[in-house]
């Protein structure tokens, strides 16, 4: 399968009207944007990001009257958009869950499925549904598109949110226990979240080869995700003495010494008690070089 991100054709380089564009023109078209690719997935494999949505961002489903929340790219099984909208739908009934799928068989697969507050369709990047998205959730999907497709996409996507919408570009491994994501508004990326699974790592760097596509390629000596994961792992080390009273506290006493270091991060002990992490994008950035101010 093509692992490159098709190029829309005459789009714009101006970051703030290529997503638009994208979208608009895909939708002239009728056809999707984008490719399509493995759809490998497994059950209650984004339970992590899913927790995270229903539970610190479900204040965003409380600004419309009925949102619409998207599994894109759900894979070969639909089992990811089914578990979205039974846990969306617990912290918001009028919540609709639409799973979209570039490859037609696997939206025929999925349909027999569909019930009120539940629906699959074709399509890709461009989100072809009527209005815009509150939360749109694409998890193992851009990892599998080029880096230099990445801004493009994040704008495509970012363009079809309402105005406090949310949109979730993430990675995780085959069981869901390492997963970081990226947040991202109307106004691009807001954040980076790692949530790993204790007992399931030895370092925090250890995620590092399940980061976002558009940080995975920058983790080295001279960039700022390279340092950030740098100062985990020392973090983690120096909480040693810590580790006969469970990797919890230990990760407790890593968060709490990354804020206090000054690092932009989200004081939020009950998350970080989760094996939860989140910095704002500033602090790992790829395009703005270490030294600089943002």
């Amino acid at each position: 399968m093509v692992q490159r991100a098709q190029r829309v054709k005459g789009a714009s380089n101006d970051p703030s009207t290529q997503g638009s564009r994208s979208a608009q023109t895909a939708r002239q078209r009728n056809k999707p944007f984008g490719n399509v690719t493995r759809g490998t997935t497994n059950p209650n494999r984004l339970r992590r990001v899913d927790r995270w949505l229903a539970g610190p961002q479900a204040w965003r489903l409380s600004t419309e009257p009925n949102p619409l929340v998207v599994d894109l790219g759900y894979g070969g099984s639909p089992a990811t958009a089914v578990e979205l909208y039974s846990r969306i739908h617990a912290v918001c009934p009028s919540a609709h869950v639409t799973g979209i799928e570039i490859e037609p068989e696997r939206v025929r697969i999925a349909k027999p499925l569909e019930h009120e507050g539940l629906d699959f369709r074709v399509g890709g990047f461009e989100i072809p549904v009527a209005g815009n998205a509150t939360m749109v959730r694409a998890f193992n999907v851009l990892r599998q598109y080029d880096e230099a497709d990445v801004r493009l996409i994040w704008a495509t996507v970012c363009s079809r949110l309402t105005p406090q919408g949310i949109f979730v570009d993430g990675t995780c491994d085959e069981i869901g226990r390492r997963t970081t994501w990226v947040a991202l508004g109307v106004d691009g990326p807001q954040s980076l979240t790692l949530s790993m699974r204790f007992g399931g790592f030895e370092l925090p760097s250890d995620v590092a080869e399940r980061l976002p596509k558009a940080l995975i390629h920058h983790n080295m000596p001279g960039e700022r995700i390279h340092r950030f994961l740098q100062a985990l792992d020392k973090h983690w080390l120096a909480g040693a003495t810590l580790a006969p009273f469970g990797n919890r506290q230990r990760w407790l006493r890593m968060c709490k010494a990354m804020y206090d270091d000054g690092w932009p991060v989200v004081r939020a002990p009950s998350r970080w008690r989760l094996g939860e992490l989140t910095v704002a994008w500033t602090a790992v950035d790829p395009d703005v070089p270490i030294g600089e101010t943002v």
